[in-house]
């Protein structure tokens, strides 16, 4: 339990009074904040500091200090989270906002733009109260996610720090495609684009309407029609455009990538991170070592998808597809983890439930990392990836963006599934 009080006698908030006033809006900080707790995980060295104080101010860390060394002024706000364990706020490299796992599969498909709006506002807030106070969008219908992080950026809705893709490119039938419909229908998905030049133009259109990334669809997928997740979709050239692009604008690019020469015409061309990754060999991890690529492999929705898909509609052809590549993928993740590839967290929460991402980091502590490198993966690696030099830890200078758990997160990793305290920009959203 922790509460919030200003720091002189008589000015004590009543736990009822913070409750109502949580409840109706996050808490800012006012002059200063000031934040203390039993410990705080410097998530570089995967030392415990213990007693820490951090001082808060216009949503960013000016101090980070210990109880006794870092004096309270009087009249100050003091946050105290007795028994809990502070970290920087979680970041996941692959969601999709716009969509839940536990909707019909079929019927989800014809949402219109305003409902998926809808439930990306929903979502963006489990991801924030979830601890993920970072999250990378890697496709959407309609630019709706765009929509609802220019809202959370604007103040008018809660939510994680957003970098959205808006429509992922996609060749013609391919994963990205909608190949649902039936011919007559002439559906095409707003990312569909055939050819280098038509490719750029389709990543300007993206970058016109507010994409601040960008994603391509290398490979076939799991959960589309007709596509064989091995089976290479884009051209080397194409690929190399689409990278040449996000690089002009200043942004990085994602393709998402099942199959082996997929993965590496993407290496190659230049992609920023690699998404899935389940076909991976010592070629393309040599690749990636040698490019700097950072690798996204989603190894936890594997049990959600097995066990509830069919209820949810899930057609048999992806179902299928989900238990060819499982295996392969975490064998993948274990194999370039050992050999030192830049490993970011990447769920693809949508594939399941929307705040449940932090049940991922047991299962890459089973299929290889240590608990420090799994957090490493969602805090130091995915600031890297993103280019943000002040996210990813808890430092002089950095975001405010800290959250709290009930103990040592390398003692137990599933502690980050229950996270009881989160800040973001100096803010409380969670208490």
């Amino acid at each position: 339990m922790h509460k919030t009080r200003p720091h002189a006698p008589g000015q004590r908030l009543s736990l009822f009074s913070l409750s109502l006033i949580t409840a109706l809006s996050p808490l800012s900080a006012l002059a200063a904040t000031y934040l203390s707790a039993d410990a705080l995980l410097d998530v570089k060295t995967g030392k415990l500091v213990a007693n820490p104080v951090l001082k808060i101010e216009d949503g960013r860390i000016l101090e980070v200090g210990t109880q006794g060394t870092l004096a309270v002024p009087e009249g100050s706000e003091l946050i105290e989270l007795k028994g809990k364990t502070l970290l920087p706020g979680l970041m996941d490299m692959h969601v999709h906002l716009g969509s839940d796992a536990e909707d019909n599969f079929l019927e989800s498909m014809n949402y219109s733009v305003p409902r998926q709006t809808v439930k990306a506002v929903k979502n963006a807030k489990k991801t924030l109260e979830a601890g993920f106070t970072t999250v990378r969008d890697l496709g959407d219908s309609g630019y709706s996610t765009i929509a609802v992080r220019d809202g959370i950026n604007a103040g008018e809705i809660p939510g994680p720090r957003i970098w959205s893709a808006g429509h992922a490119l996609s060749i013609t039938g391919g994963h990205c495609d909608d190949n649902f419909s039936a011919p007559e229908m002439h559906s095409v998905a707003g990312g569909v684009a055939d050819g280098p030049w038509a490719v750029r133009a389709k990543a300007r259109e993206n970058i016109k309407y507010g994409a601040n990334t960008l994603k391509i669809c290398a490979t076939g997928g799991v959960f589309s029609k007709g596509t064989k997740v091995g089976v290479q979709q884009y051209t080397e050239d194409e690929l190399k455009a689409a990278a040449e692009e996000a690089h002009q604008r200043g942004l990085i690019i994602a393709a998402h990538a099942h199959g082996t020469s997929g993965i590496k015409a993407a290496i190659r061309a230049g992609i920023d991170s690699i998404e899935h990754c389940s076909f991976l060999d010592d070629e393309a991890i040599k690749l990636a070592l040698k490019n700097g690529t950072y690798l996204s492999c989603d190894i936890y929705n594997t049990e959600y998808t097995l066990a509830f898909g069919a209820a949810n509609g899930v057609p048999e052809e992806n179902i299928n597809k989900e238990k060819q590549v499982s295996k392969a993928q975490r064998e993948s993740f274990r194999k370039a983890t050992k050999a030192g590839a830049k490993m970011v967290f990447g769920s693809d929460a949508a594939i399941y439930p929307h705040g449940d991402n932090g049940k991922q980091f047991a299962t890459m502590v089973e299929f290889g990392m240590t608990p420090l490198q799994a957090i490493q993966a969602a805090t130091l690696t995915s600031a890297a990836l993103l280019k943000q030099p002040d996210l990813g830890e808890l430092k002089s200078g950095y975001l405010a963006d800290i959250i709290a758990v009930d103990g040592n997160p390398l003692d137990n990793i599933r502690l980050l599934e229950n996270v009881s305290f989160v800040m973001k920009d100096g803010a409380v959203f969670k208490n």
